[in-house]
C-alpha cells in the first residue's frame, strides 16, 4: 500500500492493541461488562441498563447481506506500477507515468457460493482490483477465465438463479453440478464456450497467486488527441498458472475449507508479496471487423496469436488488511469506475454491468453513501453537490448543493477536458430501436471448439471427466438435454465419452463444430514455472537425526520452498520441534512430499500420505537411507517423480517447479 492510501487509513483506524478504557458508543467508561443490571442477583434483567442495550442491539445489526455472486472473498492490498508510458494509446496517468506507484486493492473471490462456502469448489474466481489513482478510483473488475455464460446482460438473473443452490431445498452449495445449472446452459447454448472453461482445470486454481486475471470485456482507451483503440485486460501470475486435481479439490474443502485464503494471507505475512503483470490486447480501430467472430461479444476470447497480450506493468500485493469487515466485505467495485484515456464499448453484457453494480451497492451497504468508507474513498480530492443520505459521512460546508450557481461562485464547477476532466468518446451511433442481436454474436461452439484444440492430453482428459462428474449428478432428462444440445455441438469425441459415463445415448448425427484451429496459450502446460512460496511436508521418523532436518530444511529453504516437519505427534528432535501431525495436515496441502524414515516402520498414515501424492501425481522426495520405505508402498523409487533428494536433489526440485508428475 502506497504511504498516501496508509495515511489516509490510518484517519479512520481504532488500534485496539493499545491499553484504553471499555466505553460505550457514546465515549461513557463502562465499569462492568460482565453482568447485566438486574433487579437483585437472581431478578430480572432491567431496561435501564443502556450499555446492555447498546450492545446487544449492536451484535443483533453487525450482519449485512452478503453479495448475491462472489460472496466469499479475500483482499489484499499492494501497489502497481507501469513499465513505460502507453500515452500512444490512453492519457490515463497511471498508465503515463512510469515509477509512479499506484495503490491498489484486490479481493479474490468464488462466485456461486455463499459467503461461508469453502475455498476451492469447481467455480469462476473474481479478480477485482481497485486502483487508487490521483485522477480518482479505476475498478478493473475481472475474473480468472477471459469470457462468460451470456452474451447480453439480460440474462444474467436468470443464469445466477440457475447456478445458485436450487430453490425448493437450497442445495447444492457452491456447484454447478445440478439440474437447473445444466438446464440453463443447454438451452442457452451462447455458454458453450464458458462452460468448457469451468469444467477445466482453470475452475479449481491451486492458489489466488497463480491463476490469471482477464477483463473480460472489450474496453476502449483513448489518447490525449482522442484516437481509440479497442483493450482487453489481462493479469499474468508471476509464479505461473497451476491447478488442483478435482478429488484433490474435494480432499482440501475437507480438511482446510480456507486453503486458498490461508495461503495468500500466510505468504504476505512471511514476507512473500504477490506479483502479478498487466497486460493488454490491443486492436486498432480501424480493425474492429477483421476477427472471424465480434469483438464486442463477451463469450469470445481474441487469440493472443492473433492479437499479442503487451505487457505493460507489475502489481505486487504485499499487505494484508487490518480488517476483514471494514476493508474486504465492504469494499464496492465498479466497472464504471474510471478514470480518462478508459472507456466503453457497445458490449451489451458491459453495458449492462455499468447499471447494475451501483445498484446493489444500495441495498447492500445501506445507501449512496458507500464510497465516503474508507475502503472505498480515493485519495485524490472529491467534490459535488451530492447530498445527505444514508450514513453521509461528512460536514459539507456553505449554502449551495446546486449547480450552476452564482452564490458561490458556479463551485464545484466542471473542468475542461484539457484540464482533466472526463470526456466520453465521440462514438457515432445510429440504428433503430430493436430487441435483437447481431448476427455476429451468433456461433456459439467455434471458440468452445478452440479451447478443447488447444488443451494437453491431460487438460483434455479433466475436462472430459468434468462433464461427466458434473452432469452424472443430474437427472436422466437434462443429462440426454446437455448431451443433444450443448455436447454434441461442440465436439464428437467429447459426446461419446461423456454419454458412454452417465449412461445416456449419443445422438446418431454428428452436429460438432468443425473449427480447426488452436491457441497454445490457452493451455496451462505453457505457463512460468516457479518454486517461490511452494509448499513441502517432510514426514520424518522419531530416530531421524537432527541434523538431517536442518540440512533437509536449508536445502529446500534455499530454493524458495516452504518446508513443514510432519509426524504422528509433535515432538522435538534435538532443539527441532515439528510442525504438525497427521491429524491436522495431509499431503493434499502441499505441493510435494519428502519421506526422512529412520528405523521404524512407516506409520499408517505416513503411508496414506505418499499413496496419495503419487496418486495426485505431485513429487515426491525420499532421503538415501529411507529406501525400505517402499517396502509398504504401492510405487518404487523408479517411478517418474520419485527423487533421491540426496543424490539428486536438482531433479526432485524440477518436478516440484512443474507442479506435476503428468507423465507418470
Amino acid at each position: 500500500m502506497s504511504k498516501k492510501k496508509n495515511e489516509l487509513n490510518q484517519r479512520d483506524t481504532i488500534d485496539n492493541t493499545k491499553k484504553a478504557p471499555l466505553t460505550t458508543n457514546q465515549g461513557l467508561p463502562v465499569s462492568d461488562d460482565e453482568f447485566s443490571l438486574k433487579a437483585g442477583e437472581r431478578g430480572p434483567t432491567l431496561m435501564e441498563d443502556f450499555h446492555f442495550r447498546e450492545k446487544m442491539t449492536h451484535f443483533d445489526h453487525e450482519r449485512i447481506p452478503e453479495r448475491v455472486v462472489h460472496a466469499r472473498g479475500f483482499g489484499v492490498h499492494g501497489e502497481f506500477e507501469v513499465y513505460e508510458s502507453l500515452e500512444k494509446y490512453t492519457k490515463a496517468k497511471f498508465l503515463t507515468e512510469p515509477g509512479k506507484k499506484t495503490p491498489v486493492f484486490v479481493r479474490f473471490s468464488t462466485v456461486a457460493g455463499s459467503r461461508g462456502s469453502m475455498d476451492i469448489p469447481r467455480d469462476v474466481r473474481g479478480f477485482a482490483t481497485k486502483f487508487y489513482t490521483d485522477e480518482g478510483n479505476y475498478d478493473l473488475v475481472a475474473n480468472n477465465m477471459p469470457v462468460f455464460f451470456m452474451q447480453d446482460a439480460i440474462k444474467f438473473p436468470d443464469f445466477v438463479h440457475a447456478v445458485k443452490p436450487e430453490p425448493n431445498n437450497e442445495m447444492p452449495q457452491a456447484a454447478s453440478a445440478h439440474n437447473t445449472f445444466w438446464d440453463w446452459v443447454s438451452v442457452n447454448t451462447e455458454s458453450a464456450h464458458m462452460v468448457t472453461w469451468l469444467m477445466s482445470d482453470r475452475a479449481i486454481p491451486r492458489s489466488f497467486s497463480m491463476m490469471e486475471g482477464f477483463g473480460v470485456h472489450t474496453f476502449r482507451l483513448v489518447n490525449a488527441e482522442g484516437k481509440s483503440h479497442f483493450v482487453k485486460f489481462h493479469w499474468k501470475p508471476k509464479y505461473g498458472m497451476h491447478q488442483m486435481i478435482w478429488d484433490e479439490a474435494q480432499m482440501i474443502n475437507g480438511k482446510d475449507s480456507d486453503f486458498n485464503r490461508k495461503t495468500l494471507w500466510q505468504n504476505i505475512e512471511n514476507g512473500n508479496p504477490v506479483e502479478f503483470e498487466l497486460g493488454l490486447q490491443i486492436i486498432d480501430e480501424e480493425d474492429e471487423f477483421k476477427m472471424d467472430f465480434d469483438i464486442l461479444d463477451a463469450t469470445k476470447l481474441w487469440p493472443e496469436e492473433d492479437v499479442p497480450v503487451q505487457i505493460v506493468g507489475k502489481m505486487t500485493l504485499n499487505q494484508n488488511v487490518d480488517n476483514f469487515f471494514a476493508e474486504t466485505e465492504q469494499v464496492a467495485f465498479h466497472p464504471g469506475h474510471v478514470v480518462p484515456g478508459i472507456d466503453f464499448t457497445n458490449d451489451p453484457l458491459l453495458q449492462g454491468r455499468l447499471f447494475s453494480y451501483t445498484d446493489t451497492q444500495l441495498i447492500r451497504l445501506g445507501g449512496p453513501n458507500f464510497h465516503q468508507l474508507p475502503i472505498n474513498r480515493p485519495v485524490c480530492p472529491f467534490a459535488n453537490n451530492q447530498r445527505d443520505g444514508y450514513n453521509q459521512m461528512y460536514i459539507h460546508k456553505g449554502e449551495t448543493a446546486h449547480h450552476k450557481n452564482y452564490m458561490n461562485d458556479n463551485q464545484p464547477e466542471p473542468i475542461s477536458p484539457e484540464e482533466g476532466g472526463y470526456e466520453h468518446y465521440n462514438e457515432k451511433v445510429e440504428g433503430r430501436k430493436i430487441q435483437a442481436r447481431s448476427d455476429s454474436f451468433k456461433d456459439h461452439f467455434s471458440q468452445a471448439k478452440l479451447f478443447l484444440n488447444s488443451m494437453s492430453k491431460h487438460e483434455k482428459q479433466h475436462i472430459y471427466d468434468a462433464f461427466s462428474f458434473e452432469l452424472g449428478k443430474c437427472d436422466m432428462d437434462i443429462r440426454k438435454l446437455a448431451i443433444s444440445e450443448l455436447l454434441n455441438k461442440i465436439d464428437r469425441d467429447l459426446t461419446e465419452y461423456v454419454a458412454d459415463k452417465i449412461g445416456v445415448e449419443a445422438p446418431p448425427e454428428v452436429e460438432e463444430s468443425t473449427y480447426e484451429k488452436s491457441s497454445p496459450a490457452l493451455s496451462m502446460e505453457n505457463t512460468n514455472y516457479s518454486l517461490k512460496t511452494r509448499t513441502v511436508g517432510v514426514i520424518v521418523m522419531p530416530d531421524v537425526a537432527e541434523q538431517t532436518l536442518k540440512e533437509t530444511k536449508s536445502k529446500l529453504e534455499e530454493k524458495g520452498l516452504q518446508p513443514s516437519f510432519i509426524s504422528d505427534k509433535i515432538y522435538n528432535i534435538g532443539n527441532t520441534t515439528l510442525d504438525a501431525t497427521f491429524d491436522t495436515v495431509h499431503s493434499v496441502l502441499f505441493d510435494a512430499i519428502i519421506a526422512i524414515k529412520g528405523k521404524d516402520p512407516l506409520p499408517k498414515p505416513a503411508i496414506e500420505n505418499l499413496e496419495i501424492a503419487y496418486k495426485h501425481k505431485k513429487a515426491i522426495g525420499f532421503g538415501t537411507d529411507a529406501g525400505s520405505i517402499f517396502d509398504s508402498l504401492s510405487f518404487s523409487q523408479n517411478d517418474k517423480g520419485v527423487t533421491d533428494i540426496e543424490q539428486n536433489l536438482d531433479g526432485f526440485l524440477e518436478d516440484v517447479k512443474g507442479h506435476r508428475v503428468w507423465n507418470r
